[in-house]
């Protein structure tokens, strides 16, 4: 039997109180505008600087209590329409086959998909350790959800289905991975909100940097950093899926709520800087980027370059710190390159990539 509210106690009332207040000071303030100066310790940095950097910006955000979230959730996830934003459920563009109605639909028991709406944690809570604060409250990876299909998707990681096992109404799936590095079950949302999950979880890497010794983390995350193959699957749909104006949105009321922003809506090339070591080859007028990645390295070092170059017109050398060529296996795949770097002994290496035919070279030092 579905358990919905449908009175308020005094709790309520206050909770209500409480966000009107919020709309009245988001109002003023100005929605839809990034604080001045609020990025300014973290210009011209990269990499890791870069998400220590971040970090320190949008750490000791303000801690709401999971209980407050089923009311905040309005302000956070309401459709133009008034019904609940269902990531799990929506159609865009299209109609939806359920919707659901704010705090009278909401509920923790189900039996089906359309019963009922919860609180999903896209990034899930056994992963972080369970009902602990401020993560097992933080709006910015927290949405409503249909309570069966939230069930469906459990602690699963994210990823491409190939087989599906299971399949939402309105075609999120379930099912073995596909997206290379990784075999076990997934849950694949549909492509409309793959960017926006994608940055929620870019989010989670670089709020909770250096404060997730304790978490147990999952297949997909080495504590709060995405692991190598869930690092390639967000950058696509991070890339795929480009920011939209219910993010944005989102991201400023979240504001209001907690104090802090997520930076990889805001600045979307943060994901490239951070985790990319992106460089440019400039010439003239040609310009192409390169990005490199991990570094440090572990078994495959990734090379990325845009459509400026063609990849029949790259060379790519791989040298020891005495100048020594490397021999090393290397993978073309269309853009992307692949170094096999298992065999080599920890220390620093250097990559030059030139192309022959614009003359454009850059050189990366390479830790193993």
């Amino acid at each position: 039997m579905i358990n919905k509210v449908t009175t308020l106690n005094a709790m309520s009332l206050f909770k209500h109180f409480y966000i009107v207040i919020i709309i009245l000071i988001a109002f003023q303030q100005g929605i839809g505008q990034i604080p001045p100066g609020y990025y300014d310790n973290a210009a011209g940095l990269n990499g890791t600087m870069l998400q220590e950097a971040l970090h320190d910006i949008i750490d000791d955000h303000t801690t709401v209590t999971y209980g407050e979230l089923w009311e905040l959730f309005e302000l956070t996830d309401q459709k133009p329409n008034g019904k609940v934003w269902d990531i799990y459920s929506d159609i865009p563009g299209g109609t939806p086959p359920y919707q659901y109605t704010f705090i009278t639909d909401q509920c923790g028991n189900y039996t089906q998909e359309g019963d009922c709406y919860n609180r999903e944690h896209s990034f899930p809570k056994s992963w972080f350790g369970g009902e602990i604060y401020p993560m097992y409250s933080d709006l910015f990876h927290i949405y409503p959800t249909d309570g069966w299909v939230n069930g469906q998707r459990g602690n699963h990681p994210y990823g491409e289905v190939g087989n599906a096992s299971w399949t939402s109404l309105n075609s999120s799936k379930l099912g073995n991975c596909i997206s290379p590095g990784y075999s076990g079950t997934v849950f694949e949302p549909i492509d409309e909100y793959k960017g926006d999950l994608a940055r929620g979880f870019f989010y989670m890497a670089t709020r909770y940097y250096e404060e997730d010794i304790t978490w147990p983390g999952s297949d997909m995350f080495n504590g709060s950093q995405p692991k190598p193959w869930a690092l390639e699957l967000l950058w696509d749909w991070h890339m795929a899926d480009p920011v939209s104006s219910k993010e944005t949105d989102r991201n400023n009321t979240v504001y209001d709520i907690q104090g802090n922003r997520n930076p990889f809506i805001d600045h979307p090339e943060y994901v490239e800087v951070i985790w990319f070591y992106t460089a440019i080859m400039e010439k003239s007028d040609n310009l192409a980027w390169v990005s490199v990645y991990p570094n440090p390295v572990t078994d495959v070092l990734n090379i990325r370059m845009t459509d400026n170059n063609d990849i029949n017109q790259i060379h790519i050398s791989l040298t020891g710190i005495t100048g020594q060529a490397v021999e090393a296996g290397i993978i073309e795949n269309e853009s992307r390159v692949y170094i096999n770097t298992a065999f080599l002994r920890k220390g620093i290496y250097f990559l030059k990539i030139s192309n022959t035919t614009t003359g454009l070279t850059k050189s990366f030092k390479i830790i193993k």
